[in-house]
């Protein structure tokens, strides 16, 4: 029997090298560049590639739900984004058991690589929670995830950002016209999906609940635009995203606005995605657990 592989975690890597894998999976820095900078932390038995793939996202590894689970119904489908893209796919996820009842219903947005395992596993996650959820792809128009992560992260660097907004605001509509969802819509996502969590609050007021985890704020002058109740998770070592936050939060709490804010301490950013090493169990499953009581408690339960 093989021995169980021990999962890394971010204190095996010096916290400069977790700032310059953070500006590689965001694109201020290319792939020759990291592996330039990451060639001083470079050990025997551990070069430079070697690193980036350790950081790099083992999707198998954080899979909670198979795709096969007979307890899911599980369909890909379009949406129109007239607005947009024109149309878009995405993966929607019902409990298998709900039938025509309808359920309040979560919008599910990526980061900045598409609609991968990763983020279909928390779609499952969602509907095992008692809700429909629906995670579009916001890479459709240029042909959709393509399975590998260094070439989605090329090719979300082409997206047209403005049509993208528009694309989920349109998942948004085409959502709340289902028969099958209670008109309860939310929306979770995570660093780009967190961004575009805090974009849909200003877009569509009658978004029910919105959960961002470490994502970009907007401008604090359109903090008064946001309706919809907030709940901001932050990890405690993300200084690209933490620099705007104290603006922002300052705007909201002038403005009236309903929000919850949680900052978790030891973190990085990504820690609830547990495909990578920057992942912390502890604050992702705290973390996680108050995302599914804010969504229970504002979206309601089955009509």
């Amino acid at each position: 029997m093989q021995p169980t592989p021990t999962r890394l975690t971010a204190h095996d890597f010096d916290q400069e090298l977790l700032v310059l894998f953070d500006a590689y999976v965001h694109g201020d820095i290319d792939r020759r560049s990291f592996l330039g900078g990451a060639s001083k932390f470079a050990k025997a038995g551990m070069t430079a590639a070697g690193l980036l793939a350790a950081l790099s996202p083992d999707f198998a590894m954080g899979q909670q739900i198979k795709p096969d689970d007979p307890r899911l119904s599980i369909e890909r489908v379009s949406y129109p984004s007239s607005g947009g893209s024109g149309t878009m796919k995405g993966y929607l996820v019902r409990p298998a058991n709900a039938g025509a009842r309808k359920l309040p219903t979560v919008l599910v947005i990526h980061e900045n690589r598409g609609l991968n395992p990763h983020i279909e596993d928390i779609a499952r996650r969602l509907a095992l929670d008692g809700f429909m959820a629906f995670a579009p792809d916001a890479l459709t128009p240029l042909g959709g995830y393509p399975g590998d992560e260094d070439k989605a992260r090329a090719e979300f660097a082409k997206l047209d950002q403005g049509k993208a907004r528009e694309d989920f605001v349109a998942a948004v509509t085409w959502l709340k016209t289902r028969p099958d969802t209670t008109g309860k819509i939310g929306a979770v996502g995570f660093c780009w999906g967190g961004g575009m969590v805090h974009q849909l609050t200003l877009r569509v007021p009658t978004l029910a609940a919105g959960v961002a985890f470490y994502g970009n704020t907007p401008d604090p002058s359109e903090a008064t635009k946001v309706k919809t109740p907030l709940l901001v998770q932050r990890a405690e070592t993300d200084e690209r995203i933490n620099a705007a936050w104290p603006a922002y939060e300052a705007a909201l709490k002038a403005a009236g606005a309903r929000f919850t804010e949680y900052q978790y301490p030891g973190t990085q950013h990504g820690f609830n995605n547990d495909t990578t090493p920057r992942y912390d169990a502890k604050a992702a499953e705290l973390a996680w657990s108050r995302t599914v009581a804010f969504l229970k408690e504002h979206l309601g339960g089955p009509g």
